[in-house]
């Protein structure tokens, strides 16, 4: 007697040979196109043409968060946190006083983030917010 539990045991050959039977048949046909193929033209066609694309819209979007403090158009600043939820809102003027004019919003908006922040663990990769700039 071993004091192998029973699920470690090898299987045996007919169990073996069923097993490698069954593998052809229970899989799926492969649809679309290889993981390291190329994709099609129409793919990169509407990814790029999606208004959300970087540089598409400087005053908005992803390319808003780069930007400083004296080039946002907007008058009320708002970030948000896709961890906890909350929202955390400035004005430009404030903002502009508090953290200077060459100062860039996604460093602004991570600060008032942390800041406030009630997410702390202890492990520097899980503590803080997670920034969404609005």
């Amino acid at each position: 007697m071993t004091d192998r539990p029973a699920s470690w045991r090898m299987p045996t050959r007919k169990q073996m040979d069923k097993m490698a039977a069954s593998v052809g048949r229970n899989v799926a046909p492969k649809s679309g196109s290889a993981p390291n193929g190329d994709l099609p033209p129409e793919y990169w066609g509407a990814l790029l043409a999606d208004p959300r694309a970087e540089g598409a819209d400087p005053g908005r979007g992803a390319s808003a968060r780069a930007l400083r403090l004296a080039q946002i158009a907007e008058h009320l600043l708002r970030v948000g946190c896709r961890r906890c939820g909350r929202t955390v809102e400035i004005q430009k003027v404030d903002a502009v006083r508090l953290y200077g004019p060459s100062a860039i919003w996604l460093d602004v908006g991570q600060r008032l983030l942390d800041n406030t922040c009630s997410q702390r663990s202890g492990r520097h990769e899980e503590d803080g917010c997670w920034p969404a700039f609005e």
